[in-house]
């Protein structure tokens, strides 16, 4: 069954990228055992030898300080030893995993302050759709991020799927990744960016490739036109939104603020900050800067009640 939305609380879940459930972070976790391990069976070795020098009998001591010995354990051990785990980190296994294979899906992720901008790409690079602050990805097939910034220095991390990548302003920079399994996962910035880098995540959800496709389709439609009900938020949101947001499909047309064509379909607001129901949307309109100081969108607290949530079901309806 192809689903739009992800659990209410997904979105506020911390996540240890453990276990992984992409491949990359699957590399990333069997390099973190193994070094893990290899420190781990050093250390005790060294103790083990420490203890033995300190504590045991005359005679195991006297074995223990021959010049021989001393150089064995302190030169050449560790020597060969750590000399295996550069050569097992640095093997071409890990440092070119999916280098050659062609992406199934690219998508272009702009790190905005505080949100992220989201373009899908058909194969020659062209843009199909925008959204904001939510990715969707097909399982089992590799999708390749195209990551820049235009303000200043962000760092692209999905944990539970791969590592993280800097966003430079200037450059594109490129991260491969392929998911697993279906699931919903939580990414986030992990380089400061300014006031708000701590509430500056977005959600990603790995589908099935019948249900990504099915969901890229629905997100290539324009918005679905507003009923009577929703004529009167329509028209406050046309005169007071359009300048910086675009809806496809009307005549809103702005591109300074995130596009909200399927804003409804969206697990969270303001880039991970509420969850996405009627009240939170009318709650960040009137008070975005009290919710999230600093951030790109003015307040509306001069807006009756009526009107606030007048513009909230329209947007929520947005789906």
């Amino acid at each position: 069954m192809f689903t739009t939305t992800m659990p209410a609380a997904v979105w506020a879940q911390p996540r240890s990228g453990m276990p992984p459930s992409g491949e990359e972070a699957g590399q990333i976790a069997e390099l973190g055992w193994v070094l893990f391990l290899g420190g781990a069976g050093i250390f005790l070795t060294v103790a083990v030898m420490t203890a033995m020098a300190m504590h045991a009998p005359g005679r195991v001591r006297r074995i223990l300080a021959k010049p021989a010995l001393i150089v064995a354990s302190g030169i050449v051990f560790p020597v060969l030893a750590l000399t295996t785990l550069l050569l097992y980190v640095l093997s071409p296994a890990h440092l070119t995993a999916h280098d050659g294979a062609t992406p199934a899906v690219r998508i272009e992720v702009t790190g905005e302050l505080w949100w992220w901008r989201v373009r899908y790409l058909d194969p020659s690079g062209t843009p199909l759709f925008e959204t904001a602050n939510d990715i969707r990805l097909p399982t089992g097939r590799p999708v390749e991020f195209l990551l820049l910034s235009e303000n200043v220095i962000h760092s692209f991390w999905i944990p539970d799927l791969a590592g993280k990548l800097d966003m430079i302003p200037g450059r594109v920079n490129r991260l491969r990744v392929l998911a697993r399994t279906p699931g919903t996962f939580l990414g986030q910035c992990a380089e400061y960016c300014g006031a708000q880098h701590a509430q500056m995540r977005f959600d990603v959800q790995a589908l099935a490739p019948e249900d990504f496709d099915e969901w890229l389709r629905r997100q290539r439609q324009p918005a679905s036109l507003a009923g009577p009900e929703l004529r009167q938020g329509e028209q406050l949101f046309q005169r007071a939104c359009a300048q910086c947001h675009s809806v496809r499909g009307t005549p809103a047309k702005g591109t300074l603020g995130p596009d909200l064509t399927h804003l409804g379909s969206r697990p969270s607001l303001a880039a991970g900050v509420l969850p996405n129901n009627v009240g939170a949307l009318a709650g960040w309109i009137a008070g975005g800067q009290h919710i999230k100081p600093g951030n790109g969108m003015p307040a509306f607290d001069q807006w009756p009640g009526e009107d606030l949530r007048a513009v909230a079901r329209y947007m929520e309806s947005l789906k």
